[in-house]
């Protein structure tokens, strides 16, 4: 099956899409980002691995801007992203999939891809062929496109939610832990689904839990503890390194 390309070109044509430089995030009373440092190279799909409470979910939304960094610079595409809002870093062609999928329960599964698509007002105007593209990736969107979101088994919503950040061409595409709940099927298919993004050019950023699923899909790999990243490099390489494994997430893929 032919992918229909997901990124623009960029004039910006750095080796890295995505940098973040001395990166602290507090939340409240909280100091959470100690000094995060993360490289996303360009057309790559970067894992983000760590124990629970690493600080991964606090990187994404520091990177959308959901909230503030306290010092440090992230830069997306050559540009200073460090103190812009939401709505405009989603403007830049990021698309975010947050670990609570996002999508609306009491409205159709074709109503929610509608409102994903900022630059159409009815379904009619909606690239066809890459609505065509998403059917491929996800069969289940186009057979309960009428179908309220919310009836959806949980490995459905998620195929929804990654649909509806990829119903427009994006430059990146962060997701928070895509394979959380499903069943082995589920998590196969979408496997094969980021497979087929990461050929078709969009550049990924993925947290992830299943260790099997981030083995098969990364290029790259960062790993958090205690606010920081604390090792970057191959996924290869640290799949391959039983004792480093050990040693950043106390297991072994």
């Amino acid at each position: 099956m032919s992918t229909k390309p997901s990124a623009h070109p960029s004039a910006n044509q750095g080796v890295n899409l995505l940098e973040l430089k001395g990166v602290h995030t507090h939340i409240g009373a909280y100091h959470i980002l100690h000094g995060v440092d993360l490289a996303v190279p360009r057309g790559q799909l970067t894992m983000l691995l760590g124990r629970n409470g690493a600080g991964k979910t606090t990187t994404l939304r520091t990177i959308m801007g959901l909230w503030q960094a306290s010092q440090g610079s992230l830069h997306f595409d050559g540009r200073d992203i460090s103190k812009m809002h939401t709505p405009h870093i989603a403007g830049l062609d990021i698309a975010y999939v947050p670990e609570n999928m996002g999508i609306f329960s009491d409205l159709s599964v074709k109503e929610n891809m509608l409102l994903a698509a900022r630059k159409a007002s009815r379904v009619a105007q909606i690239d066809e062929q890459r609505l065509q593209w998403i059917f491929g990736l996800f069969p289940a969107v186009q057979k309960f496109w009428n179908h309220p979101a919310g009836k959806l088994s949980g490995g459905q919503k998620q195929m929804l939610a990654v649909s509806r950040a990829i119903v427009e061409p994006r430059k990146l595409l962060i997701i928070d832990e895509p394979s959380k709940g499903l069943a082995p099927v589920m998590i196969n298919n979408m496997i094969d689904a980021f497979a087929q993004l990461k050929a078709s050019g969009v550049t990924i950023l993925l947290v992830e839990q299943n260790i099997n699923f981030a083995k098969r899909l990364g290029d790259t790999v960062a790993v958090m503890d205690d606010g920081r990243v604390v090792h970057a490099g191959s996924m290869a390489e640290l799949a391959e390194d039983e004792a480093l494994q050990r040693s950043l997430l106390g297991l072994a893929l």
